[in-house]
């Protein structure tokens, strides 16, 4: 726990919590686009068909029939040859990674990830202590130049990134960039982590290839049904090659011998009696709008901070004037009730004093407006 670095998430929540502040802080996706009477529909149905079933344990792996829809889905958008026993179901794709660092790292070892990385990771792998190393993350993905120096002298165990529209920045790796890293992984003993949080999330619904798919049997990919049906439902899955799949189930039954059942069947039921693919479409359409609106208030409310250009996802970067500390920010921001997210969690070597995260996701459009003018007034009030 000594090794741990201090959690900001708390901090987040409390302010998530407070109904006076427009908080671009968080992660949350839009509640106001989860189809909850979907679920609330799929929820009668399991309960009505065969409730004990459903409120009985389970396997550790996780429902086949859900396992299989996620490996089918692999099979039709993205060409990857997933099978259901490639699949396992966790809580959420958070739980991945404390899961997937837990069979991995010894105190000690060597992990890589993006500069800046995203905060729930450097958490959860911080804990079982190793030695974090950090590629600079560029608009195309990862600084190869510097990806491949680290792989070539340091013994990686396995390197973590988020390659479709990164958690904090936005960035999106260009698939130059995916295949350059498979190639510079490929014969060596480094795994490559793929979170693909957003993947659904692209503003052009146009797939991109994962480095998975040039990378078969040296890369796991995690992936989430929170951002794209509900987070509440805590489902997600890791899809891994069989021998770290196995590896994964034992730690998994150690954990919580699986993940909650009846959300399972919940979720199956809902995903087969609905069109997930319009749902998609309903969400993304709203989320770019807010993305280039929040973008364009930034040019011309703050001309003087720069900003990512997101593609997809929830979140965008933003770097402040020189000198100006987001901390500073954050802590104004609040009493001016609005909020953001500083940079520093996201950078494991003291970096991120001048940088931001704002998510678009959560907030309304209106909010989003007044929530950009209220934090106008804060950088203004500093120069």
């Amino acid at each position: 726990m000594a090794q741990a670095p201090p959690s900001f998430l708390k901090e987040l929540f409390r302010v998530s919590a407070d109904s006076t502040i427009i908080s671009f802080a968080g992660g949350l996706p839009s509640s106001a686009l989860i189809d909850c009477e979907g679920i609330a529909q799929a929820t009668r149905e399991v309960m009505d068909e065969d409730a004990c079933t459903a409120l009985q344990y389970t396997t550790t792996d996780g429902y086949r029939p859900l396992r299989e829809y996620i490996a089918g889905r692999y099979r039709e958008r993205l060409g990857l040859p997933a099978t259901a026993d490639e699949i396992q179901i966790v809580n959420g794709s958070q739980q991945c990674l404390d899961l997937f660092a837990k069979i991995f790292l010894d105190a000690g070892d060597h992990v890589g990830m993006e500069r800046p990385g995203y905060l729930g990771a450097i958490e959860a792998f911080s804990l079982y202590e190793p030695i974090i190393h950090t590629i600079p993350l560029e608009d195309a993905g990862l600084d190869l130049g510097a990806f491949q120096a680290l792989v070539i002298n340091t013994p990686l165990k396995f390197f973590y990134g988020i390659p479709n529209s990164q958690n904090p920045s936005g960035r999106t790796y260009s698939q130059e960039n995916r295949k350059a890293i498979a190639e510079i992984l490929n014969g060596t003993d480094t795994v490559f982590y793929e979170d693909d949080a957003f993947g659904e999330l692209f503003f052009d619904a146009r797939p991109r290839l994962p480095v998975k798919k040039y990378l078969p049997d040296q890369s796991v990919i995690s992936g989430s049904f929170s951002k794209i049906v509900a987070p509440g439902m805590r489902i997600g899955w890791m899809y891994a090659p069989e021998e770290i799949i196995t590896q994964f189930n034992i730690v998994k039954q150690a954990a919580d011998l699986h993940s909650n059942f009846i959300s399972q069947k919940i979720l199956h039921r809902y995903l087969t009696t609905n069109d997930l693919d319009a749902h998609i479409r309903k969400i993304v359409a709203v989320y770019q709008r807010k993305c280039h609106m929040m973008c364009n208030l930034f040019d011309d409310l703050l001309p003087q901070v720069s900003h990512t250009h997101p593609e997809g996802g929830m979140f965008l970067l933003a770097t402040l004037p020189p000198g100006l500390s987001s901390r500073r920010v954050f802590e104004e921001g609040v009493r001016q009730n609005v909020a953001v997210l500083p940079g520093l969690p996201f950078f494991t070597d003291g970096g991120g004093m001048d940088t931001i995260r704002l998510n678009f996701s959560s907030a309304s459009e209106e909010e989003i407006t007044e929530g950009m003018h209220r934090l106008a007034r804060v950088i203004a009030g500093f120069s």
